[in-house]
């Protein structure tokens, strides 16, 4: 997928955690699919026009430039909401009193359920490259049964399908 909702530079992406990359990754989809959306009723429209004889009306250059400018209404609006949540998201991922947002150490409550799953996969994917190991510390951590509530056994089977 190509990422073109947000400029940054390559150090800048780098920069980004796992949670904030879903947040963009999200973003982009969205774009894509307003896109796609716009795409098909001009297609749709123009297929209209066609079947009645009016394909060189100006009334399809009007019609194309307002679907145009709806579309880019709404990828401003996700684009505004992404630069909104990485904001958001950068301010909560600096820590409290207890010192900065880390798993296992000291985990952020405030990220929502999925934000948890991508934060806790992140931490097992970096910990080892032996599958079955990190299979096995991940059974034994009892902060991620609480932690993650009902996504831990999503993880625990994303996990073991590395083992096999």
């Amino acid at each position: 997928m190509t990422i073109d909702i947000i400029d940054l530079s390559d150090p800048e992406y780098s920069d980004l955690n796992a949670v904030q990359m879903a947040m963009v990754r999200e973003a982009q989809q969205k774009k894509n699919e307003i896109l796609a959306s716009a795409q098909k009723e001009k297609e749709e429209y123009f297929s209209i026009l066609v079947s009645n004889n009016m394909a060189r009306n100006t009334f399809y250059a009007l019609t194309q430039a307002r679907l145009d400018a709806e579309a880019e209404a709404k990828i401003q609006a996700v684009k505004d909401d992404l630069d909104y949540q990485l904001a958001y998201e950068a301010l909560g991922s600096e820590g409290d009193e207890n010192g900065p947002y880390r798993y296992p150490e000291n985990p952020n409550y405030n990220l929502a359920p999925s934000q948890r799953f991508l934060v806790v996969r992140a931490y097992y994917m970096q910990a080892t490259e032996d599958a079955e190991a990190r299979l096995a510390a991940y059974a034994a951590d009892t902060l991620a049964r609480e932690y993650l509530g009902e996504f831990y056994a999503t993880l625990y089977d994303l996990l073991a399908a590395y083992t096999y």
